[in-house]
C-alpha cells in the first residue's frame, strides 16, 4: 500500500517511523520546507510544496498512492484544505491524525483569542511586555503595535514585518519548564502569546505562565476536515492503515 504523509509534526514522525517497519507499506512524508534544517522522518521523505490541489492529486496519480494521511500541524489549514479536496478528486481516502487541544486548568488565566488580529487587539489593549510564541509567520500581526516590547522566539527568523520594539530569540523546542520561567522573569514577560497547537513539545510555556500567574493569549486552532476519519492516536491511525492492506 503506498501512503503519502503530509507531516512535519512529531506524530507524524512517529508514524513514519512505525509504518516503515512494515515491507507491505510504501510511505512517503512531504514536508512543507517552510524550516530551513527540518527534522527528517525515518523513510522516504520529499520536501516543498506541490503547488496547490492540482499539484497534490498530479503527485497522488503519478505515484500510485492510495491513502493520504493527513499529520501536519493543526494550524496549517491551507495544505488541509488542499489535502482534503485532492483526496476527493483523486479519489482516495483521506485520515487525519491531529494532537489533542491543550485544556485550561483552574489557575490558568487564558484570553480566547479567535484569530491572530484578535490576539493583537488583546495585546495592545493589556500588554507592555509580550512572550509571541506564534512561529514566523505569524508575526507580521503584531507588527503594528508600538507600545508593547516583544520577545519573539521561532525556529528560523520572520521574514515579514515585526513590531518595532522587539528583541527576537532563534530556539527549537522542547524546552523545560525552569528554562521557561528564568525567560518570563528575566524579561518582565506579562502576557504569553501561542496558538492551541497541543502537544507535549513546547507545553512547558503554558505551565510556566501558570506558576507566575501570566495570563495567555491562546489562539484558537481551525477545524479539522470533517466527513474523514480523524484521530489524536498514532497507534489507532497505524491499526486503521493496517487494516486496508
Amino acid at each position: 500500500m503506498k501512503v503519502l504523509l503530509l507531516g512535519g509534526t512529531a506524530e507524524a514522525r512517529r508514524l513514519a517511523a512505525q509504518l516503515n517497519r512494515d515491507q507491505r507499506i510504501d510511505v512517503t512524508t512531504s514536508l512543507a520546507g517552510r524550516v530551513t534544517h527540518p527534522t527528517l522522518p525515518v523513510g522516504d521523505a520529499r520536501i516543498g510544496g506541490f503547488g496547490g490541489v492540482d499539484g497534490i492529486v498530479r503527485w497522488i496519480r503519478e505515484n500510485a498512492t492510495e491513502v493520504m494521511v493527513d499529520a501536519t500541524h493543526p494550524f496549517a489549514s491551507t495544505i488541509s484544505r488542499n489535502a482534503e479536496t485532492a483526496a476527493e478528486i483523486a479519489d482516495i481516502p483521506l485520515v487525519v491524525l491531529r494532537r489533542p487541544r491543550w485544556i485550561p486548568g483552574p489557575d490558568d488565566h487564558w484570553i480566547e483569542a479567535a484569530t491572530l488580529d484578535h490576539a493583537a487587539e488583546s495585546v495592545a489593549a493589556t500588554s507592555h511586555r509580550t512572550f509571541l510564541t506564534i512561529g514566523r509567520q505569524g508575526v507580521p500581526a503584531f507588527a503594528h503595535i508600538d507600545r508593547t516590547w516583544f520577545l519573539i522566539r521561532s525556529i528560523d527568523a520572520p521574514t515579514g514585518a515585526m513590531p518595532r520594539n522587539r528583541e527576537l530569540m532563534l530556539a527549537r523546542g522542547p524546552f523545560e519548564l525552569e528554562q521557561e520561567i528564568t525567560t518570563m522573569r528575566e524579561h518582565g514577560i506579562d502576557v504569553v502569546v501561542t496558538k492551541n497547537s497541543g502537544g507535549v513539545m513546547t507545553e512547558s510555556k503554558l505551565m510556566a505562565a501558570r506558576a507566575l500567574a501570566i495570563p495567555v493569549v491562546m489562539i484558537a486552532r481551525p477545524s479539522a476536515p470533517t466527513g474523514v476519519y480523524c484521530t489524536d492516536s498514532v497507534v489507532e491511525l497505524e491499526a486503521w492503515l493496517r487494516s486496508r492492506l
